[in-house]
C-alpha cells in the first residue's frame, strides 16, 4: 500500500527540522563505531578486572573471538512487572554460549511503580527517574567492553530511559526483552467501580484492599493499557523487539524462547557479523513516526507525549506535540483496551495483537513499511507471530482477520476515524488530551474554574461537598520545575463521580495524568508552567474556561486574566524528603513538558 501521503509530509517536516541536529548523532554514532569496544585494547590489569567475575566465561571473554553482550537491567522483586528479571541473565548467558559468545550484567537500574507511588510524595521522583534510569545505563555501558546490548525493563519511565541510554550508545545493537503482562484477574472495570465505591464511603477500606490484590495479583504488568503496555507496543512498533514478544505472559516456555531468541539477535547484529544493525539506524525519523502512529491507533498512554520527544531528541530528532496531533488526525482508533474498553492486554493479544494492528496500519498506508528492525528490514515481519513448533521458536504469519472486532477492527472499519491524542492551543498557552476513552458528549466543557495548588485540597473540597454545578478543576504548580509534575491518577474517581452526577466536569494542570488516562476530559502538562508564570497561574476561581477538544483549543473567556499577577505557592514542602532533596538539581534545570520535560539540555537536538 502506498504511503498515506499526510504521514508522508509530516515525517518529511521532522526530518528537515532534524537535519543538523541528526547529521551531528549520526557523526558521533560513526566515531564510536570505529573505535570498537575497548576490551582489546585494556591493559591486562584491565581486562583482568572486566572478567574477574565472569566464571566458566573467563577463558572465552580473554582469548576468544566470539561477541559480548551487555546486559542492562531494571530488575528488582518488589515490582510485579519487573519480578520476572531475576532469572533473565542466566537465560541469556547459556543462549550467548550456544554461539560461542559470553554476556555479562553491565549494570542495573532503578524501576519505580508509579502505581505504588500514585498520591504520595514518592511520584515527585517518577518523571526524573527516567533520566536516572538514562544516567545509570550510561554508566553500565561505559566500560566499553560489549559488542551489542540487551535492556530489560517494562514500566513507564524505566523503558523510555533505556532507549535514551541506547541511543547514547547507538553505535551498538540493542534488543529490549519484556517481561511480559500479568494473567488476568478481577476485570479493570470492576476495579475502577470499587474505587468510586470507596470514594462515595460506600464501601471500606477492606473492601477496596481485596478488589486491588484481586487486580494485581501476579509476576508480570498491569492489565490495563497504560504506560507499561504502551512502551511495549512502541518497542515492537518501532523494532526494537521481537515480533510478538511484547505481550507472552512471564513464566511461559514461549516467553523464554524469545528471551533466549532476543539475546541471540542482539549478538548476531554486532559488528563482529555480516548484518550489523546498529540502534542509531533502527531508531530514525520514521521509526518515530510509526511509534506515534501505533500510540495513536490504540489509544496509548499521554505520557508518552513527553517520552516519545525526549528519546527522539536523545537521538537528533527533534519532535513536537503538533506532530503528534497531526499524525492523530489521519490515524483511525482500531483497539479497544481498558480504560478505552473493557478489555485487558491478554484480550487484546487473543484476538490478534500487534501483529493485527501492525498489518491493518500497513494495509492503510499508515506506517513506514522500509524500516530497519531488530528482525530485519522491513516492519511486515511484525505482522508474524511467534509459534513453538516441536520445541523450536518460528514464525507464522499473524491473523488477517480480528477475532474479536469488540477490541480490535480493521483501519477500513475503526472504533473512531482518529486517534485519541490531540494538541490544545489557546490563551493558556500549549496542552494536550487523550480523547479516545471521552464519550463525544464530554468533548467540549465550558464552565467556571476551581483553582486549586495540589490534588489534597481538590479531594478535600470534594468531601466537603462543594462541587454541586459544571466545574474545570485546575491544578497548579504541578510542572516539573514545580515538583517534579506528578501523575494525578489519584483524582480520577472525584472527577468521575462528578461526572456519573450528570455533571460538565474536566481537569486543567501543568501536570500530568495516569497513563491510564480515562473518561474525564483532562488537559494535561499545559506549558508554561504556573512556577514559570505561565498563564495558568493568573487563573482564579469562576474565571470561565473553555475546552474544546475537537477544534484543539482552551479558551480563557474571562477578561482582563492575562493582566493579573501570576500567584506564587508555597512548594518548601516538595523539596525534601522521600529523596527529594537529592533532585534540586534536577527542578533547577529541567526542560518544559513540550521539550520533553528533560535534563539533557545542551545536547544536539537543543
Amino acid at each position: 500500500m502506498t504511503l498515506n501521503p499526510t504521514l508522508r509530509e509530516i515525517t518529511d517536516r521532522i526530518i528537515d527540522r532534524s537535519a543538523p541536529t541528526r547529521a551531528a548523532y549520526l557523526a558521533r554514532m560513526e566515531t564510536a563505531r570505529g573505535q570498537g569496544p575497548a576490551r582489546r585494547h585494556l591493559a591486562c590489569s584491565g581486562q583482568a578486572h572486566a572478567y574477574a567475575g565472569a566464571g566458566e566465561d573467563q577463558a572465552a571473554l580473554a582469548a576468544g573471538p566470539g561477541g559480548n553482550l551487555g546486559i542492562v537491567t531494571a530488575y528488582n522483586d518488589m515490582l510485579s512487572a519487573h519480578q520476572p528479571f531475576e532469572h533473565f541473565p542466566s537465560i541469556i548467558r547459556e543462549a550467548a554460549r550456544v554461539l560461542g559468545a559470553t554476556a555479562q550484567v553491565a549494570g542495573g537500574v532503578p524501576a519505580m511503580c508509579d502505581g505504588v507511588t500514585q498520591g504520595t510524595a514518592g511520584m515527585e521522583l517518577s518523571l526524573f527517574s527516567r533520566d536516572v534510569i538514562a544516567m545509570a545505563a550510561g554508566v553500565a555501558l561505559s566500560h566499553n567492553v560489549f559488542d551489542a546490548a540487551v535492556f530489560l525493563g517494562v514500566c513507564d519511565k524505566i523503558v523510555p530511559g533505556l532507549v535514551i541510554a541506547a541511543q547514547a550508545f547507538g553505535h551498538l545493537p540493542a534488543v529490549f526483552l519484556p517481561a511480559g503482562p500479568m494473567t488476568s484477574g478481577l476485570p479493570n472495570d470492576e476495579k475502577a467501580r470499587v474505587r468510586q465505591q470507596f470514594a462515595k464511603g460506600e464501601v471500606g477500606r477492606a473492601a477496596l484492599m481485596a478488589a486491588e490484590m484481586a487486580a494485581y495479583h501476579g509476576p508480570g504488568t498491569c492489565t490495563f493499557y497504560g504506560t507499561a503496555n504502551s512502551n511495549q507496543m512502541l518497542m515492537e512498533i518501532m523494532g526494537l523487539q521481537l515480533p510478538g514478544a511484547s505481550f507472552v505472559n512471564p513464566g511461559t516456555e514461549m516467553r523464554t524462547a524469545l528471551t533466549r531468541a532476543g539475546a541471540q539477535r542482539a549478538l548476531e547484529l554486532s559488528a563482529l557479523g555480516e548484518t550489523y544493525t546498529p540502534t542509531c539506524r533502527i531508531l530514525d525519523e520514521r521509526a518515530f513516526v510509526n511509534g506515534i502512529v501505533g500510540l495513536n491507533a490504540t489509544g496509548g498512554s499521554t505520557n508518552h507525549l513527553m517520552h516519545l520527544v525526549a528519546m527522539a531528541r536523545a537521538g537528533g530528532i527533534v519532535l513536537d506535540w503538533q506532530d503528534f496531533s497531526d499524525i492523530s488526525a489521519i490515524t483511525p482508533l482500531v483497539a479497544r483496551v481498558y480504560p478505552n474498553g473493557l478489555a485487558d492486554v491478554n484480550h487484546f493479544h487473543a484476538a490478534g495483537g500487534l501483529a493485527y494492528v501492525i498489518g491493518t496500519l500497513l494495509d492503510a498506508g499508515l506506517l513506514h513499511a522500509d524500516t530497519e528492525t531488530v528482525a530485519g528490514p522491513g516492519l511486515a515481519r511484525y505482522t508474524r507471530e511467534p509459534k513453538l513448533i516441536d520445541g523450536a521458536l518460528i514464525w507464522q504469519e499473524g491473523p488477517g482477520e480480528s477475532v474479536n472486532a469488540q477490541i480490535l477492527r480493521p483501519a477500513s472499519d475503526p472504533f473512531q476515524p482518529t486517534g485519541g491524542l490531540k494538541k490544545l492551543d489557546g490563551a493558556l498557552g500549549e496542552a494536550v488530551i487523550k480523547v479516545s476513552a471521552v464519550a463525544p458528549e464530554h468533548h467540549v466543557v465550558e464552565a467556571p474554574v476551581r483553582v486549586f495548588d495540589d490534588q489534597e485540597a481538590v479531594k478535600a473540597a470534594f468531601q466537603a461537598g462543594e462541587f454541586t454545578s459544571d466545574v474545570i478543576v485546575v491544578v497548579r504548580f504541578q510542572g516539573p520545575r514545580a515538583n517534579g509534575m506528578p501523575e494525578l491518577h489519584s483524582l480520577t474517581p472525584v472527577l468521575s463521580i462528578l461526572q456519573g452526577r450528570g455533571l460538565k466536569v474536566a481537569l486543567v494542570t501543568d501536570g500530568r495524568m495516569s497513563g491510564a488516562s480515562g473518561k474525564v476530559p483532562a488537559a494535561i502538562h499545559v506549558s508554561p508552567e504556573a512556577l514559570e508564570g505561565g498563564p495558568i497561574a493568573r487563573l482564579r476561581d469562576g474565571d470561565l474556561l473553555r475546552l474544546d477538544a475537537p477544534a484543539g483549543r482552551l479558551e480563557i473567556l474571562t477578561a482582563g486574566v492575562l493582566d493579573r499577577a501570576p500567584a506564587s505557592a508555597d512548594l518548601s514542602g516538595h523539596q525534601a524528603g522521600v529523596g527529594r532533596e537529592l533532585f534540586a538539581a534536577f527542578r533547577a534545570h529541567v526542560g518544559p513538558a513540550t521539550e520533553g520535560a528533560s535534563v539533557f539540555g545542551g545536547s544536539d537536538a537543543d
